[in-house]
């Protein structure tokens, strides 16, 4: 089967929100071997969403999922758009409008009466139903196309598609399609080019599975990606080639899938039964932040002291006023006495810290923008690393700063357990 996704809304097309759900259904999408070849993004205009739809079908759709436009507003043209190409009419259905009323009258409010217009369905369409809004989607079949009309906001759409679309879909595929697997492996302390280098030659020579680099901020990441009849024997096509690229770039790899640097410090230190703490400077509580998005992170990590002010450096983690005169705070010096002095505070088995100059402003000639340092105090002492970022904005410098520090941690926990 070939998907196309294709997105209505002129708040999409202005930047005012994220297409999140084209990359979920994707993701989804690819789990029960239905391939996505393209994502459209169409404004609230009736003729241009008519013509992309038409261009889905030119270019081999044969599932065309369209996300949003079934609100109750004028601009709300999805079921129109869709009633007008496949030459079929909108027909109210009062079951809907009675289930629309009733959404209402239990939140002691009455029902606008534009809200009708959520309950027009394309004659021949199967309701697909909305229990946690008012707008119902639909799905219709016309000539071997397949059409899934799903409402906009991603906490309707998603539950609609795992509870309703996806077993149409797997009804539909029978027992013919392929199924996907796909397997991240995720890298630190090495470039996209570099990394490609090493492992050119497997780039080259892929076939099933495929292979592909992706680059973010600070770290890198290789999809292994194969196609069989079940996942077993799609995962076993993955494990062979995936030996073969840790053979090439192993030492960078610090985790796979979903075990992001966050992550995988905590899955180690519930390992370990050990604690972390934080003292940030020039990062301000993002290395916090970035731990404390994780549910559970109370079991391992305590806390942190922002220590933004040289007073708050020397009189709540007690570095020493001569290392601050001395060296400055931006220093391998106040980077170990910053750790140790959380570490002590908090009580945790391991501290990380954080002190540098993310700019754009307060840089010298003999400590530019983007020196950081770094320290990890633990059972076994502290180790500090001094890293200089040339390029990249105030923003990137602090992403940077915050996570090679907790690849510092990640590092420490691997070699000391």
């Amino acid at each position: 089967m070939r998907a196309e996704i294709l997105a209505v809304g002129t708040e999409l097309l202005m930047g005012q929100i994220a297409n999140t759900n084209a990359q979920y259904l994707s993701q989804r999408l690819a789990e029960i071997g239905v391939g996505v070849y393209h994502h459209t993004v169409v404004g609230d205009n009736f003729d241009r969403a008519k013509q992309a739809l038409q261009t889905a079908i030119d270019r081999g759709a044969n599932v065309v999922i369209l996300t949003g436009g079934l609100g109750p507003t004028e601009d709300d043209l999805t079921r129109e758009v869709v009633a007008s190409f496949v030459g079929r009419s909108l027909n109210l259905s009062n079951e809907i409008v009675e289930y629309i009323r009733s959404f209402y009258t239990y939140r002691g409010l009455e029902m606008p009466e534009n809200n009708t217009k959520q309950a027009m369905v394309i004659d021949g369409a199967e309701v697909l139903h909305n229990p946690r809004g008012t707008a119902p989607g639909m799905y219709l079949e016309q000539h071997g196309v397949h059409f899934f009309l799903l409402p906009g906001p991603p906490t309707e759409m998603r539950p609609m598609y795992e509870e309703q679309v996806q077993t149409i879909l797997k009804r539909l595929q029978g027992t013919n399609e392929l199924v996907f697997a796909s397997r991240f492996l995720r890298l630190f302390g090495i470039g996209e080019s570099t990394m490609e280098l090493k492992i050119r030659d497997i780039i080259q020579q892929q076939t099933n599975p495929t292979v592909a680099p992706y680059a973010s901020e600070g770290e890198v990441k290789i999809r292994l990606t194969a196609s069989a009849s079940t996942e077993a024997e799609a995962q076993a096509l993955i494990a062979p080639l995936e030996r073969s690229i840790r053979e090439r770039v192993g030492e960078f790899i610090y985790g796979i899938d979903e075990e992001s640097l966050e992550v995988k410090v905590g899955q180690l230190l519930q390992e370990l039964g050990q604690t972390f703490s934080t003292a940030e400077s020039c990062t301000g509580g993002l290395i916090g932040k970035m731990i404390t998005d994780l549910p559970g992170s109370s079991d391992y990590y305590l806390g942190s002291v922002v220590s933004y002010h040289n007073s708050v450096k020397q009189s709540v983690l007690g570095v020493e006023a001569e290392v601050l005169q001395t060296h400055g705070a931006v220093s391998a010096e106040c980077a170990v006495q910053m750790a140790e002095g959380v570490r002590k505070l908090t009580g945790t088995d391991w501290a990380v810290s954080v002190t540098g100059i993310a700019g754009p402003g307060g840089g010298s000639e003999e400590k530019p923008v983007g020196l950081v340092y770094l320290a990890v105090a633990g059972p076994n002492g502290s180790t500090v690393q001094q890293h200089q970022w040339k390029h990249g904005d105030r923003n990137q410098i602090r992403l940077r700063a915050a996570k090679t520090a907790l690849y510092s941690l990640i590092q420490r926990l691997q070699n000391e357990r």
